[in-house]
């Protein structure tokens, strides 16, 4: 057995190892993800360049690539061109192949070409990083050889297992197949624990999905992001500047009047206002008419649930089957889901001015209080109290979200 220069029991080990994984999945969803990906995030020079030396260091990984395999999974989420959706794949080719699936996408140059924009470029990208992504593994193999001896080697091959473990499967394969959901989004994003840790946030999926462009993964109190704890830490010591967050709505107290500030929270925060929308009236709506008192209702409830929440262009033939079962039964179900079609309807239409829109907004609070269903009337009442939450990170420039 080899012996290094310094000597740890072996807790000291695991500890070390941990500390060193937990470095590069911050580099990964600070630098790769949250800034480069989705410039949600703006680094210090300093920082950029120490978090993109770690990670040709510990994964060999080429920001360029990397970027353009994450935004070409949003840009076509679920669909064949998806570089790994374990709806297409397979969630077990995904997990245990996920580094493969990554490495085959990062060769196609179209991917590179389209996706690749904005990525960092300079003598060192070209002459070192790009060029070698080799030697940076080879080199810390070395460095833990030689300080820690044969327990260098297995820390090192923790490190080189430690990304395509936990990001290309976990968050890419369970973040996409199993879970829990704050928001239907149009893909299967699902958010796989509500304390992200492990992955630093990462395990947030579907709450990423749902608003890409935020810096903060988190939505609900008591979610924990610990990317975003870093984000503050770093921006306290100015290494760091938040330029996009999730928009938050809030129910301002006595407002009964739309105006801009409504239509603006409302527009800007439709998947919040579909979740509460689901929430408050549908489910509530669908307890009442289905008390799943029998056997056979007891065991179509949550089928019939998902199906009465679920974005339409997930619904299954067999979920449309059960929604066309419950709606045919249920004047008010079929009421509540009629208005639910028509508020979605107010993101989809184009309108020729804020005035527009705003008449809009109020037609169909109208509309909703004049059903007598008191779910749908009380949604309709808080909904003109609806603005935005101040955000007091203030962005130096808009850029489009991917």
């Amino acid at each position: 057995m080899l012996e290094g220069f310094v000597s740890l029991p072996w807790w000291g080990y695991v500890l070390l190892t941990l500390a060193l994984t937990h470095c590069t999945t911050i580099a990964v969803t600070l630098y790769l993800h949250r800034c480069q990906a989705h410039c949600a995030l703006e680094l210090h020079p300093v920082a950029a360049h120490l978090f993109r030396f770690w990670l040709w260091a510990t994964t060999g990984m080429i920001t360029k690539e990397w970027v353009s395999v994450h935004r070409k999974h949003h840009a076509t989420t679920e669909t064949a061109d998806d570089p790994h959706s374990p709806h297409m794949v397979g969630i077990g080719t995904v997990f245990w192949q996920g580094s493969e699936l990554y490495r085959e996408e990062a060769a196609n140059p179209e991917t590179l070409e389209n996706y690749g924009h904005g990525t960092p470029d300079d003598w060192i990208e070209r002459n070192l990083y790009s060029r070698f992504t080799f030697l940076g593994v080879i080199v810390i193999l070395i460095v833990n050889l030689t300080l820690f001896g044969t327990a260098g080697i297995l820390i090192w091959a923790v490190q080189m297992l430690w990304i395509p473990v936990t990001a290309a499967g976990v968050v890419n394969g369970f973040g996409h197949f199993w879970g829990y959901r704050n928001f239907e989004t149009p893909d299967g994003s699902t958010n796989v624990v509500n304390i992200g840790v492990l992955i630093g946030g990462e395990e947030l999926h579907n709450n990423h999905h749902a608003y890409p462009g935020s810096a903060k993964f988190s939505s609900k109190k008591w979610e924990i992001d610990t990317g975003w704890l870093y984000i503050q830490l770093l921006s306290f010591l100015r290494l760091a500047q938040v330029r996009r967050r999730a928009p938050q709505p809030v129910r301002v107290e006595n407002k009964d009047k739309i105006d801009l500030e409504t239509a603006k929270a409302i527009i800007s925060s439709k998947l919040h206002v579909m979740a509460d929308y689901a929430k408050h009236v549908t489910l509530p709506t669908f307890r009442d008419e289905w008390p799943g008192t029998d056997i056979r209702r007891k065991k179509l409830t949550r089928p019939m649930r998902t199906a009465l929440v679920r974005e339409n262009t997930r619904l299954k033939p067999s979920h449309r089957k059960h929604l066309q079962e419950l709606l045919q039964n249920s004047e008010t179900l079929h009421t509540v889901y009629e208005y639910r079609s028509k508020l979605q309807q107010l993101w989809s239409e184009t309108y020729a001015s804020h005035e527009r829109l705003i008449q809009a907004i109020t037609q169909w609070c109208k509309e909703a209080e004049a059903t007598g269903i008191l779910g749908l009337q009380i949604f309709a009442q808080n909904l003109r109290g609806y603005a935005l939450q101040p955000v007091r990170s203030a962005c130096r420039r808009n850029t489009r979200a991917l």
